[in-house]
């Protein structure tokens, strides 16, 4: 048996377990620049980075943080810091510059990897190295590892040290950083690529972004584990998709993938016969959406239920049902229970309640943040993810709402908070409230609810325009309602089930 070269570093270690003695096998194929990677290169690439990475100052510990758009090279760079024992730091690349001050402040990365665009912004931000990257490869990033030399010795990481920093927003509106341990990367990737049957005959398609975790921490995780090719495509499009069906066995996208491929006239049995799996997570996927995709491709698509903290908790089937509008049972070696949110007193079958989690896949808490990582843990080790759900008698794990009014949309995660302030800022403005509807293609759309102030006239698309450079493009809202108040309840809490109610239909034309 062939020994494995990163045997001393937890992660990469089993990221690399699936290609061994088989490094001329198909690793990457970049469709959009027409080449090829086999796993001996793709894992000869990342030593090199890893070498570029030191080079620039990065030592164990240290975080590298990267907003760039999608490209092996970026692939590269979270490969080279897993090997140099630093923890990778991705971002959304629809951040603004406001955003990135917060998370650049917070995590003090010792390097940060950019488009080339916003290289000016994010030196001025940072006390670190800055490299660039263009998605087609270009950028001083290219030039370090160019000057870099051949192999690495993976500098050793245990099961506990910290692997990869997950920015996720918060009530409050300031964002969070889950620290995810090599070993909570590490054994999901192979709960996962044992559920979901992975082998290295498989081809995946991998459209998703990867500053995601399902992007990353799942498909490129369980790809690696198992050893099989992905077509690496730099966005999702639907043409591209159903041309490279034909030489795929399994996809994993989010619901809106499923809704825009059952749009295409090309989606049928015979484009989809050699495929063998299509996942479907991040946000919630309509039963209806499952139907119509069994009816035109013959093909149930299986839908699991993950968080920034916990990466995959639980999973449908991959033999038995896969029912819609639930997200299957809890992975091997995962436990879930649904509590009564006041009391903690476990409830029973049927009964909705707060879904909590407990496994090694759960993360070890929010980064400088005891005690607001202390505040989301229970005695016993479960963590309290603040979705609501229930479980059924056989065990289905059914998500029916979050208690703390989070919006999915297009598989972001958005609070309400944060957008607020802004709105509530803006001259005028006595006081808002934001939501999340129905959405035809993304799943949920960001509504907000805006008050005037004594005397004042607020203009809809006024304030759509006022957030536009201060909030990403996916946090923007899609309408805005002006009331002459907002629905509160006799505690004077403002009732955003009523206007999610009110307003369910709003952005369905």
């Amino acid at each position: 048996m062939t020994a494995n070269p990163y045997a001393a570093n937890d992660l990469a270690c089993t990221l690399r377990s699936g290609s061994l003695g088989r490094d001329d096998a198909l690793c990457l194929d970049l469709h959009d620049r027409g080449e090829t990677l086999t796993f001996g290169a793709v894992f000869a690439m990342a030593e090199r980075y890893a070498n570029a990475l030191v080079a620039q100052g990065v030592a164990p510990g240290d975080r590298v943080m990267v907003q760039a758009e999608k490209s092996v090279e970026v692939l590269a760079v979270y490969l080279g810091a897993i090997l140099a024992g630093a923890a990778f730091v991705p971002l959304n690349t629809a951040y603004t510059p406001r955003e990135l001050e917060h998370f650049i402040t917070d995590a003090d990365p010792a390097l940060v990897v950019c488009d080339p665009a916003g290289e000016a912004t994010i030196r001025g931000l940072t006390k670190g190295a800055v490299l660039t990257a263009a998605a087609d490869g270009t950028g001083t990033l290219a030039d370090a590892v160019a000057q870099a030399k051949d192999g690495f010795e993976a500098i050793p990481r245990a099961a506990g040290d910290l692997a990869c920093i997950l920015y996720t927003s918060g009530t409050t509106g300031r964002s969070k950083g889950a620290m995810l341990t090599h070993a909570n990367l590490a054994s999901n990737a192979e709960t996962l690529r044992e559920y979901w049957r992975f082998t290295s005959e498989d081809t995946l398609i991998h459209a998703l972004p990867i500053f995601h975790a399902h992007g990353l921490f799942v498909a490129i995780n369980v790809s690696l584990n198992a050893g099989n090719a992905m077509i690496f495509l730099p966005k999702f499009d639907p043409d591209t998709i159903l041309a490279l069906m034909p030489r795929a066995t399994a996809m994993m996208g989010v619901p809106t993938f499923y809704t825009r491929l059952l749009a295409h006239e090309g989606l049928t049995r015979e484009a989809a016969k050699t495929m063998r799996l299509f996942v479907s997570g991040s946000a919630p996927l309509l039963a209806e959406t499952h139907r119509d995709w069994s009816a035109r491709t013959g093909h149930d698509i299986l839908e699991r239920y993950g968080m920034t903290e916990t990466a995959m908790n639980t999973s449908n089937p991959y033999d038995g049902e896969r029912r819609p509008g639930t997200v299957g049972f809890p992975l091997p070696g995962i436990e879930v229970r649904v509590t009564d949110p006041e009391s903690v007193a476990p409830l029973g079958a049927g009964e909705i309640g707060s879904i909590e989690v407990r496994g090694p896949n759960v993360f070890e808490g929010y980064w400088r943040m005891p005690e607001k990582t202390a505040e989301e843990f229970r005695a016993d080790g479960f963590f309290v993810t603040g979705d609501l759900g229930m479980i059924s008698e056989d065990g289905y794990v059914t998500i029916v709402g979050r208690s703390k009014d989070l919006i999915i949309s297009g598989g972001y995660n958005i609070y309400p908070k944060e957008i607020e302030g802004l709105i509530d800022d803006l001259p005028g403005v006595a006081e808002s409230a934001v939501f999340g509807v129905p959405h035809p293609d993304f799943g949920e759309g960001v509504v907000a609810a805006v008050v005037p102030g004594p005397g004042s006239t607020v203009d809809p698309d006024a304030v759509r325009s006022a957030l536009i450079g201060e909030l990403a493009k996916f946090k923007q809202p899609k309408a805005v309602v002006v009331l002459d108040a907002l629905p509160r309840n006799t505690m004077g809490k403002v009732q955003k089930n009523a206007l999610r109610e009110r307003y369910a239909a709003i952005l369905k034309g």
